[in-house]
């Protein structure tokens, strides 16, 4: 009997406990469906507006600033150098001298060179008055007149042997770094020092093939280097090259911009922008609003719901140019649609928003 009355006090008791466990359960999972029933509060955005500007046709593309000229000098002839009449890092002019080489025994040389014309001289002008008499034949006339003439010529060759021993500028130039020192001894084509004219100045670049009907000589050019961050330099095409690359398919495109301060310098990296005269009327919106990813880029459209309540709606896009932190959008959205301007990664689809701010500054840059 006892065993019998403890077995049914033990039933009884884990009655109990698991009945209570069940129904704190089920209380639980009331509660949980009932906070889940409830709609979250409406996220807090800013919005925007699609407008429509006007921009200039345009072309952007990387490309590289070169010197309208610039070379690395060298010597014709060899030779010790004997003197050095630059500084590195001088503007020149064309024609002044940057460079001498000994020229001693090539002086002496003409000296001798010169006595032989002389001398020929002498008997050219001789003959040329037997000649009149006839007491000469004509073969020995013409042979003096060529003799002349041969040390005539060995004579300029060894003054242009001794000119290529004075070095000169060939342009208005800026000197880079000097290269050879005082009494070395220069063997043929030894780079002595580079020059480079930089006012104004080349920057080539190149476009796709599918681009050249959008350029043309004259359009204006703007240009971004690394070195001066927020500085814009201005010119204009110069000239397009022949033909298309036939490995790239792209075509080479050489403007030309004033540098009267040189700031660009031959072998920067430039970014390049086109411009032409004719707008294209763009559809555009704040950088900001638009999502990137590699499905596809997307908006987040505010629509009106129940009860005038804000909802959003994903919407596809495709973009197009930035220009001053404004996509231009060719498909997915209208004029004066109201967008989400920040704070896309924390909303979904068809979620409430309210409206606190919106982005004023919707006009891009003309």
């Amino acid at each position: 009997m006892k065993t019998t009355a403890r077995l049914i006090t033990v039933i009884v008791v884990l009655t109990l406990v698991l009945g209570s466990l069940f129904a704190w359960k089920m209380q639980q999972i009331k509660q949980q469906q009932t906070l889940m029933s409830q709609a979250p509060p409406p996220a807090v955005v800013e919005a925007t507006r699609v407008v429509e500007d006007a921009w200039p046709q345009s072309l952007s593309a990387i490309g590289s600033v070169r010197a309208v000229n610039g070379i690395r000098i060298a010597n014709e002839m060899a030779g010790v150098v004997e003197s050095i009449e630059f500084e590195s890092g001088q503007q020149v002019s064309a024609g002044d001298l940057l460079l001498k080489l000994n020229t001693d025994t090539d002086q002496a040389g003409l000296e001798t060179l010169k006595a032989e014309q002389r001398l020929a001289l002498q008997q050219f002008e001789r003959y040329s008055n037997l000649i009149k008499g006839k007491t000469i034949s004509q073969s020995v006339f013409d042979e003096a007149k060529a003799t002349l003439e041969a040390a005539e010529a060995r004579v300029h060759e060894q003054q242009a042997i001794l000119n290529k021993k004075r070095i000169r500028a060939p342009f208005d130039s800026i000197i880079g770094l000097r290269m050879v020192d005082l009494g070395q001894f220069l063997q043929v084509g030894t780079p002595i020092v580079q020059l480079s004219m930089l006012d104004p100045i080349y920057v080539d670049f190149t476009i796709p093939e599918r681009e050249l009907p959008r350029i043309s000589v004259g359009d204006r050019v703007e240009v971004r280097v690394a070195a001066h961050p927020g500085q814009l330099f201005s010119g204009a095409v110069l000239a397009l090259e022949t033909s298309v690359s036939t490995e790239s398919r792209t075509l080479t495109v050489r403007a030309e911009l004033p540098n009267p301060e040189h700031r660009l310098r031959p072998g920067m990296f430039a970014n390049v922008s086109t411009y032409r005269g004719q707008q294209d009327r763009v559809l555009t919106l704040p950088r900001t609003a638009i999502s990137y990813n590699t499905y596809g880029d997307f908006v987040f459209v505010i629509e009106s719901g129940e009860d005038q309540q804000k909802m959003v709606q994903r919407r596809s896009v495709t973009t197009g140019e930035v220009r001053d932190g404004r996509v231009s959008v060719t498909s997915g959205v209208k004029k004066d649609e109201q967008v989400v301007a920040t704070g896309l990664l924390r909303l979904r689809n068809g979620q409430a928003v309210e409206i606190v701010d919106s982005v004023t500054s919707d006009k891009a840059t003309n």
